[in-house]
């Protein structure tokens, strides 16, 4: 679908309730975060989901959230999975998808809508070419219920793996050594982590929601606002700047985006 309909489509669709079923191929922790969150936000309920898992911990895990099991996919579970669900969510690790399709493709038909997010990134999503608007809209609805939902062409979703897929690890180094770095300070390391983590958290909150106008503000503007003349902000920073963060961080997301894009 070409970029300005899915800008369209963004601006349009609005998150509420569905209807269809819908089934998860994997339920790791994104999948469960997902359903979770579907289930919080009331897009859909408990009744309307189901999975299919490998192992008896994760059944036991999606047994807590209320909703239906069905086995492995390859062992017999992609049937039953098919039968109860419109929509299928594919949570699996990219080298496992073929065969998860190949057991999938007998019992799928003109119903089923398809969605994988087996590249890591739920934020943003591409509609494949055989999608409508009408698909659109549910996946738009579901991903948007439990956080942002950003449309992207095809060419983009290795640099969206790159960022958002590989980028929760790359904020958690960083929490980290924050927290790394106010111990070494005096904190104790139980307040320097939760200090570290609430910053992080405080910081990305202010890019989201400082502008009025539904446009990001550049960060550079945030970070020039809290940075006084000779105080102690600019000194930190001059220190991050000495050692490369910013050019490693921009490395750290395009070497991933190449490894996304080797591992097709």
């Amino acid at each position: 679908m070409e970029a300005a309909a899915q800008q369209e489509l963004a601006a349009q669709a609005q998150p509420s309730g569905l209807r269809e079923r819908i089934g998860f191929v994997g339920a790791g922790q994104m999948g469960e975060a997902l359903i979770r969150g579907f289930i919080q936000s009331g897009v859909s309920t408990a009744a309307n989901l189901s999975a299919s898992v490998r192992s008896e911990e994760r059944q036991r895990a999606m047994q807590q959230l209320g909703i239906q099991v069905f086995g492995n996919a390859l062992l017999g579970g992609a049937e039953a999975l098919c039968e109860a669900s419109d929509i299928i969510v594919l949570g699996v690790k990219p080298q496992y998808l073929d065969s998860i399709l190949e057991a999938l493709r007998p019992h799928l038909g003109a119903r089923h809508l398809i969605i994988s997010i087996a590249a890591g990134a739920a934020s943003a999503y591409v509609l494949g070419n055989h999608a409508t608007l009408e698909d659109g809209e549910k996946a738009y609805a579901l991903f948007s219920s439990v956080g942002l939902a950003i449309p992207v062409e095809e060419r983009m979703m290795d640099a969206v793996t790159g960022l958002s897929g590989s980028g929760p690890a790359y904020v958690f180094l960083a929490i980290e050594a924050l927290a790394d770095g106010a111990v070494a300070a005096g904190l104790p390391r139980d307040k320097a982590l939760a200090l570290a983590a609430q910053t992080v958290s405080g910081a990305a909150r202010m890019v989201l929601e400082a502008a009025g106008d539904n446009s990001l503000t550049h960060p550079a503007v945030l970070k020039d606002k809290v940075t006084s003349p000779a105080g102690t902000t600019i000194v930190g920073l001059a220190e991050l700047e000495s050692a490369g963060v910013r050019g490693a961080l921009i490395r750290a997301v395009k070497a991933a985006a190449r490894r996304s894009e080797e591992m097709g």
